[in-house]
């Protein structure tokens, strides 16, 4: 039986890392496009054995086939490149669904976003594909350098120009609530090379024929360990959900998600109808007792804060002592010693009073290129480009702080759309907040996956921070999230309506929290140890 297993893994690797050209990159490019199904909504995690496995037994091929280091390199990373654009083409295919809010503006970008933006980031897999060869060696070192090659890899696209940490492979690994409490030990991107290690070990057992590449009885060890890891990783993750408090902090929350569509949003005419419709969902049902109402990124088409009239209308009917948070443009004057007027706009929360008043606000910082703003924002306007959102000279940056004071309720870590996507963003280091705030607008992206995705994330976010989440979402999903990730009241996608929840208490400070930059540092120390071990006592086929 073993034997029979051992041939038909060779034969499998000797298949795959025979294609060349053409062959080669069409199947790196379908293998990546597959590892997808490990994202949220699917979440078929096991899928990454298979598709890193081939990975591997790809990068095998470029090792067999050429003697020169530098061919190697250069085909390493080719497959590397073609691995990743079919990972980052079908992971965030649902981009092109924003270019369709307005196809007569943006539709005819589609083509050039789908080849350039997974083409672009597929140039971190591309330099993970050669460093791996870089470090390739027989057996089990194959394992780690492909781990620290990736792992390396995520960790730069999460942070270089602006960074984009989007699916990042360790997410793969946390698609159940028991493995997502290992996100409170190490936070993602620690875990995407941990998660390398695991989803390369079993493949890597097996080898071309006469490549000396063979994995032999360390790669065997290896998987074996990584596995019984795995299996230990998911009964404390069992454990540590069956021993965590459900504990509130009885403050009322009540976020409300009026499922606007995004096409209709910015129209003229449609602008008192969606206000309206805000104000009828707020006091929908019982509103005394609410704390804090909560809307979405952006909500209403207009700056409240220059509207006195909506102002008074919200604080008509806020009970007293009630506060509303709300997304909303934010128009600022600057007046220039010359007397010229300068004007800003940013992407902001808003919190007032129940005598609509704003007594609070955060400034979005993170913002989104080619969404909010557009890089070397002058000479491409004057080409007619324009981001997304239409909006001449893009958002400005905020300043922080990262806080955001709301009347009875702890401070909150105010995050809009995407900020909660950058784990090493979410609060500031000397001060802990008590919940984190996640208002967003994923109707750019329709039912796709990207809201699913999104959602997950800050899900995984919740977990590394021990903190609650509230998150309101113009078309979902918007939902109450505790420290655990436990997902306490949710409004799904594409569904209209309000929820009513109590704001958790805050969890145990994690391990992530305290050690962060440490921890992810001694995970990559981690991996060139086993590395080094593996070079040092090689772990071939004949030992």
């Amino acid at each position: 039986m073993l034997n029979r297993l051992q041939n038909a893994g060779e034969r499998a690797a000797t298949w795959v890392a025979g294609l060349a050209g053409a062959r080669r990159a069409l199947f790196a490019v379908l293998v990546g496009a597959l590892s997808v199904l490990a994202f949220a909504p699917v979440h078929a995690w096991p899928v990454l054995f298979l598709t890193f496995g081939a990975l591997t037994w790809l990068l095998d091929g470029c090792h067999a086939r050429h003697d020169r280091l530098r061919q190697r390199l250069e085909c390493a990373g080719i497959v590397g490149f073609c691995f990743g654009f079919g990972y980052f083409l079908a992971g965030l295919y649902w981009i092109a669904e924003a270019f369709l809010v307005e196809p007569w503006r943006h539709g005819w970008l589609i083509p050039f976003v789908l080849a350039a933006m997974p083409g672009g980031i597929a140039l971190f897999f591309a330099a993970a594909g050669a460093l791996a060869m870089l470090l390739w060696q027989p057996g089990a070192g194959r394992v780690f350098a492909i781990a620290i090659a990736i792992g390396l890899a995520e960790y730069a696209r999460g942070h270089v120009l602006t960074g984009l940490p989007w699916n990042l492979v360790g997410y793969g690994l946390l698609a159940t609530l028991p493995l997502m409490q290992l996100a409170a030990l190490f936070g993602v991107y620690a875990l995407s090379l941990l998660a390398m290690l695991l989803f390369v070990s079993p493949f890597a057992i097996f080898a071309p024929r006469d490549s000396g590449l063979g994995g032999g009885r360390g790669a065997v060890a290896l998987a074996c360990a990584l596995v019984l890891l795995l299996g230990l990783g998911y009964a404390w993750g069992e454990r540590r959900l069956a021993g965590a408090p459900q504990a509130s902090t009885d403050i009322r929350l009540r976020i409300v998600q009026a499922d606007i569509d995004q096409a209709n949003k910015w129209r003229p005419e449609n602008s008192a109808e969606i206000f309206t419709d805000y104000l009828d969902l707020t006091k929908s049902g019982e509103l005394a007792g609410i704390d804090i109402v909560i809307w979405p990124e952006t909500a209403v088409p207009f700056p409240l804060a220059d509207s006195p009239d909506a102002l008074l209308a919200i604080g008509a009917i806020l009970p007293e002592g009630t506060s509303l948070v709300v997304g909303s443009g934010r128009i600022v004057d600057d007046e220039a010693s010359d007397g010229d007027i300068t004007q800003r706009i940013y992407n902001s929360l808003l919190v007032i009073d129940d005598q609509g008043r704003v007594i609070g606000s955060y400034d979005k910082i993170h913002l989104v290129p080619f969404g909010e703003y557009l890089p070397f924002q002058d000479f491409m306007e004057s080409f007619g480009v324009m981001q997304l959102t239409g909006v001449r000279g893009g958002f400005s940056v905020g300043s922080g702080p990262r806080r955001l004071a709301v009347p009875g309720a702890p401070p909150a870590s105010p995050l809009i759309c995407y900020e909660i996507i950058f784990p090493d963003e979410i609060t500031e280091a000397s001060e802990r907040p008590g919940w984190l705030l996640n208002v967003t607008n994923d109707a750019w992206f329709g039912t796709s996956a990207g809201p699913y995705q999104h959602f997950h994330q800050a899900q995984v976010r919740a977990i590394e921070q021990g903190l609650p989440v509230a998150r309101a979402a113009n078309t979902g999903i918007s939902a109450v999230i505790d420290p655990y990730g436990r997902i306490l009241a949710e409004i799904g996608l594409g569904e209209k309506g309000v929820l009513d929840a109590e704001l958790p208490k805050v969890g145990p400070t994690t391990p992530f929290v305290q050690f962060g930059m440490a921890l992810e540092i001694s995970v990559l120390m981690l991996g060139f140890a086993g590395w080094f071990a593996c070079r040092v006592q090689p772990f071939g086929p004949h030992h």
